[in-house]
């Protein structure tokens, strides 16, 4: 496992990292999390991702419980706030009072004094972005929040940010957290060139297109017993990937990952690596197996050719708008 800084920054994270979106709490009981978050940390992962809305913030308390022990200075632990986490008209979006009490749930939880990265995990379009920021500027200072970032924001959106933390000399934006795989390709577009000009880093989730690329799903054939996609509590996250042309591709990927000496998802998360944008790949496991699997992801180099051989077998897909392939989940 090796490190990669955050942004333009001294902060250095895992190149592989953990996030529980999809298990903790709603796939994985928590003495089985508690193994694999283990087995992450065995295979030299120490980047931790999470959000307060996982789960209804069960996901976040499982985590914590399970990093339990570990030394604390030698973790990197991210949450987010934004989506609704309770009944109340307050309870929800990036205003001075979410910002503040959803940040003093999420250290309750999570057992920690602070957390490393703090990430607005979506735009909200009905708060002054000078609130907002401001929020986060007061928790940088409270020493609740090290460092933050953003979640899903469009490139104006962060260009905005950087302008007012340029003017009220606040602390910047260091990362922005999108969906990023051979198949959703969107941030390359504006994204990637606005943060590489600014200094921000992609922590990027679903490099696996949500198990996709693994390549166990066959064209017209039903999902396997077991798996996500089978799985009717979350299959809806899945469904838009779940396309015959998609799954037909993603086979003939196979051979390009036997001849590398690679799995499926380790090609995949590779892949998403290459880009020097890319700080961290977040995977999620149910099992301990699977983490450490795709942990050993981080020190591959894929040279230009295989690259090359990807874009041609994916090239009906990539060529056209990545809009008309899949959508973005809402709340990943």
């Amino acid at each position: 496992m090796h490190y990669r800084k955050l942004g333009n920054t001294g902060f250095k994270i895992t190149a592989v990292s953990y996030g529980n979106w999809l298990t903790h709490g709603d796939q994985v009981e928590a003495a089985a999390a508690t193994k694999t978050v283990q087995a992450a940390f065995d295979a030299g992962i120490t980047t931790f991702d999470t959000a307060d809305v996982y789960a209804g913030t069960k996901a976040e308390k499982i985590l914590g419980d399970a990093l339990k022990g570990i030394r604390r200075e030698g973790l990197e632990i991210f949450t987010k706030v934004y989506w609704p986490i309770g009944e109340g008209v307050n309870d929800r979006g990036l205003s001075r009072k979410h910002i503040r009490d959803a940040c003093d749930g999420s250290l309750r939880r999570l057992g920690v004094e602070y957390v490393d990265l703090y990430q607005m995990h979506r735009f909200d379009y009905e708060t002054p972005l000078e609130e907002t920021l401001r929020a986060f500027e007061d928790l940088v200072r409270q020493g609740k929040v090290l460092y933050i970032g953003v979640s899903e924001w469009t490139a104006e959106q962060i260009k905005q940010a950087l302008a007012i933390a340029k003017e009220m000399n606040f602390d910047r934006i260091v990362s922005n957290q999108p969906q990023y795989s051979m198949l959703w390709r969107v941030i390359e577009k504006d994204v990637i060139p606005l943060s590489e000009k600014e200094g921000i880093s992609q922590i990027v989730w679903s490099p696996m297109a949500q198990g996709v690329l693994t390549g166990k799903y066959l064209p017209g054939q039903k999902p396997p017993a077991g798996s996500r996609a089978a799985d009717p509590g979350v299959g809806q996250n899945i469904e838009r990937f779940m396309r015959d042309d998609i799954l037909s591709a993603v086979q003939n990927l196979k051979p390009v990952a036997q001849d590398l000496g690679l799995t499926m998802g380790q090609l995949a998360i590779a892949w998403v690596l290459q880009n020097q944008n890319v700080a961290t790949a977040i995977v999620g496991a149910s099992k301990p197996e699977q983490i450490v699997e795709n942990a050993k992801a981080a020190d591959v180099v894929l040279d230009s050719a295989v690259m090359k051989k990807i874009d041609e077998i994916l090239g009906d897909l990539i060529e056209k708008d990545p809009a008309n392939i899949i959508s973005p989940n809402p709340r990943a």
